[in-house]
């Protein structure tokens, strides 16, 4: 397979990418340092700056720094949390960087205990209740995860500084998830399977046996008994997920292999012949300026490590795997030449689904 090829256009050859599962590739140092510097761009810049803020009184008419000691940069919160996390996965795979010392500057910066907890008595103010539920959520469950599988020290003072709000989290979504009754099959930020996700990823890493059983028994009831979904009507035009592929992904982390394999052919019974084609296509994007717009951009980047992992989860000879697979090297490409648009519009953020797409090896 010839994954990523408009990427390595801008950032380097073919052979600088070592294979991985299924034919697709790795980042190297080179194209590690491309993402670490976008991302170095804006951890530090407050300004254009989008916050999500219920105001309770005229006291806390604010700054995001001031709101948001640690995650005040990249545009928004959530922005901001994955592009730490972003950080720190380049900084442990690649430890020799040459922004190395530069990103430890920044994570010193904003990761210290006394923002962790101004971050903490924020989220614990009324009218807070569903601040950032569930994207922020989880990609904050995803940063306290890549901290906790670290042995750096540097890396281990942070995962301690971070851990509070990582419990503060995970209490939310115990509280939560038992009274919502419908999953939220959108789109964008509150889609209810990449919040189940990426948190039962961070259950089973940290040993949370409760929030782990908790996502198992949501995710069934949410989803185990779809059928014929209406993958056709994808995408939305601000799409940075399709909600038929983080349903699956979540649900191949959910059931065992011969379990899943059977469901999803139930779920998205045509894909092992390349239907729908509105899903197995990557998705247009005619300006990279409009921040709604380059959504879809992050969009394509998603349906490649959704249809990448699902492909792995499936039998070897599921004709659905073959048909995801191909899919996901085409979207993939269709995304990876514009991560570095020059606006920052989509700078702020799709390096970080670009690096989870591409360290991220298929289950």
């Amino acid at each position: 397979m010839k994954l990523i090829t408009l990427l390595l256009i801008l950032l380097g050859p073919t052979s600088a990418f070592p294979q991985m599962n299924d034919g697709a590739k790795s980042l190297n140092d080179k194209q590690a340092s491309h993402f670490a510097a976008l991302a170095l761009k804006c951890v530090a810049r407050e300004y254009p700056n989008k916050p999500e803020h219920v105001m309770n009184n005229g006291s806390e008419v604010k700054g995001p720094k001031a709101l948001h000691p640690a995650f005040y940069g990249c545009y928004d919160w959530h922005s901001s949390v994955h592009g730490h996390w972003m950080l720190i996965r380049l900084l442990k795979t690649f430890p020799n960087l040459p922004e190395a010392a530069q990103i430890r500057s920044a994570l010193d910066a904003n990761l210290t205990a006394e923002n962790i907890q101004a971050e903490v008595a924020y989220m614990r103010q009324p009218n807070r209740q569903s601040f950032e539920r569930t994207y922020g959520w989880a990609w904050a469950l995803k940063l306290a995860e890549e901290l906790l599988t670290w042995k750096d020290p540097d890396g281990k003072r942070w995962s301690a500084n971070v851990q509070p709000l990582a419990d503060l989290i995970a209490k939310a979504y115990r509280t939560f998830l038992p009274k919502q009754t419908y999953p939220i099959r959108t789109g964008v930020h509150p889609n209810t399977a990449f919040g189940l996700a990426f948190a039962l990823d961070y259950a089973k890493t940290s040993g949370d046996r409760e929030l782990e059983s908790l996502i198992n028994e949501r995710s069934r009831t949410y989803f185990a008994k779809d059928v014929n979904y209406p993958g056709g009507w994808e995408p939305g035009g601000e799409d940075f997920f399709s909600a038929a592929l983080m349903e699956a992904d979540l649900m191949r982390r959910v059931m065992p292999p011969r379990e899943f394999g059977p469901w999803f052919n139930r779920f998205l019974p045509e894909i092992g012949a390349g239907k729908p084609e509105a899903l197995m296509t990557p998705a247009i994007v005619t300006d990279r300026t409009d921040p709604k717009l380059v959504h879809l951009d992050g969009l394509n980047l998603s349906r490649a490590w959704c249809m990448r992992s699902i492909a792995s989860a499936l039998p070897a000879k599921d004709p659905s795997r073959t048909a995801l697979a191909a899919a996901a090297e085409k979207h993939a490409a269709a995304a990876l030449a514009h991560v570095a648009s020059g606006d920052y519009a989509g700078e702020h953020w799709l390096a970080s689904f670009a690096v989870f797409l591409l360290s991220t090896e298929a289950p």
